[in-house]
């Protein structure tokens, strides 16, 4: 479960928050009957509807990326989206965005390809180059080299690389939030712990040390 309240349909804003689960839940409550037609359970909805406001500003952004307006070409944009999911270790964000690739006609080569997109051969210059930015934006925090952002400008326009690093971004923030707050698919512990020693492990003995 995520580590934040989930907002019940009696309780959820009416101007913001029921009108959105209306469209993804039909009528009904998403915390009593949880699921959505991706098979997500849902819960990043009635945990952002905690805050109406910030529900709105995350719904626009959905709106804006997805506008017919935007110039950069969707399967680009979602190749940024994925590896922003992949590298920060959401896999909620990750698993949606191969839905979504798909869904735009990219072969599944390709989508099995993304975590090993540096050496895998399936994939264009401009997606490879895509793959290149989001991953220094994502895993190098904007540390993008010269050189490579002098072959973002010969192949793209300024409107299409700043759309792009705002979208890259916003799902890198998708990703880290939904970590830390555990919700869909991110509702996981964390893989890394210690391993408890044999019984009769001596730690000393084994580091050569010295007992005090």
């Amino acid at each position: 479960m995520p580590r934040l309240r989930e907002v019940s349909l009696a309780e959820a804003d009416k101007k913001v928050a029921r009108p959105l689960y209306a469209q993804l839940f039909g009528s009904r409550d998403p915390v009593a009957e949880p699921g959505t037609a991706t098979g997500t359970r849902g819960d990043w909805w009635t945990v952002f509807a905690n805050s109406p406001d910030t529900l709105r500003h995350a719904a626009q952004g959905f709106a804006w990326y997805r506008s017919p307006d935007r110039k950069l070409d969707p399967v680009l944009r979602e190749l940024g989206q994925t590896w922003a999911g992949w590298a920060t270790g959401s896999q909620f964000v990750f698993s949606q965005h191969c839905k979504s690739l798909r869904g735009l006609g990219v072969s599944e080569e390709k989508i099995a390809a993304l975590p090993v997109w540096q050496t895998a051969s399936v994939f264009e210059p401009k997606e490879r180059l895509v793959l290149a930015y989001a991953d220094r934006l994502v895993c190098h925090a904007g540390r993008v080299p010269d050189a490579l952002f002098a072959e973002l400008k010969a192949a793209f326009s300024d409107e299409e690389i700043l759309e792009l690093t705002y979208v890259t971004c916003l799902y890198q923030m998708h990703a880290v939030m939904s970590r830390a707050l555990r919700t869909e698919f991110d509702d996981r512990d964390d893989p890394v712990v210690e391993v408890p020693a044999p019984e009769g492990f001596d730690a000393l003995d084994f580091l050569g040390g010295e007992r005090r």
